[in-house]
């Protein structure tokens, strides 16, 4: 095992342990948000101190941290003044035009204008929306929590959603947003960014309406395969039974099986060990039950 480095925040300067914090807790996503003051400045800011955080009510909350000057955001005292916001979603066609508006204009510069974004007026609150922005949330402002007063303390602000736009061409057959389609960008640390595109995605079935037998259920030669991954455990582990006698039986007629048991007959170790490795592979290729079946054959063959 590696060795541990343990760090009190207590111990360290503001600077560094943000800098440990946002590195470490990422991916993280981008709520690009428009808001506006009460003579009509309008403001545009990033914010990776955000994420949804209830869909009934429709709440999503974002963080203006209180800058190197220990100043409050012009987006936070914007909202204080007119609580409405509008939450934009950033995909890598704009990312660079993002990053642009998170620059520390005066309060009365318009980021639209410095990054070159289309204002669009929304219909239910006053503050515009991103015209290329994939995703738009018109929100009314439910409250703010204020988390501190020194540099760096955030300011909780939790929106509303009261409409949202999306453009067709995310939709899939169906109506619903397409994560394939959408080719969103994600806060790291430092000046780095991460793309969720179509290189990056993978799927993986949510246990939600069924009830895994868990890495606990398989069988310790499984558990403590030389081959299988952490996830590959986990994968299997999310299976809710063991193969039956007739499914182990059948994978044992496999044409792969029985060339591999033909070549290393003499070798039941070995044996095994490959038979670990393609039921690896199956579970890359999503044939988690059939994999799980080579895996008890392989179990079959030490009895």
């Amino acid at each position: 095992m590696s060795s541990i480095k343990t760090i009190d925040p207590n111990s360290i300067s503001q600077p560094e342990l943000h800098s440990y914090l946002l590195t470490a807790v990422a991916p993280r996503p981008i709520g690009f948000v428009s808001t506006i003051d009460s003579e009509g400045n309008v403001n545009l800011s990033p914010f990776s101190f955000f994420n949804v955080f209830s869909s009934n009510p429709p709440i999503m909350i974002y963080s203006p941290a209180r800058g190197r000057n220990n100043m409050p955001k012009h987006s936070l005292q914007n909202v204080q003044e007119v609580p409405e916001a509008v939450i934009n979603i950033v995909d890598f066609p704009i990312v660079e035009q993002m990053s642009l508006s998170s620059t520390a204009y005066d309060k009365n510069v318009n980021e639209f204008v410095k990054s070159g974004l289309t204002q669009v007026p929304s219909e239910k609150v006053k503050p515009p929306r991103v015209g290329e922005s994939p995703v738009s949330f018109e929100c009314t402002i439910d409250r703010i929590i204020e988390l501190g007063d020194g540099q760096g303390a955030g300011n909780l602000i939790m929106a509303k959603v009261e409409l949202i736009h999306i453009q067709d061409q995310f939709l899939d057959e169906e109506g619903k947003l397409d994560p394939l389609k959408l080719d969103l960008v994600g806060r790291m640390g430092g000046s780095w960014y991460t793309r969720a595109n179509n290189a990056s995605l993978f799927e993986i079935p949510k246990p939600i309406r069924t009830k895994g037998m868990g890495v606990d259920g398989l069988p310790s030669g499984i558990r403590n395969s030389a081959v299988l991954t952490g996830n590959n455990l986990g994968r299997l582990g999310n299976l809710e039974q063991l193969p039956t006698a007739d499914e182990i039986d059948k994978v044992a007629k496999d044409d792969e099986i029985r060339m591999m048991q033909k070549k290393l007959n003499g070798n039941p170790q070995k044996l095994k060990n490959e038979l670990h490795w393609l039921s690896q592979r199956m579970l890359m290729e999503e044939q988690t039950e059939k994999a799980l079946a080579v895996l008890m054959y392989a179990e079959k063959l030490e009895a």
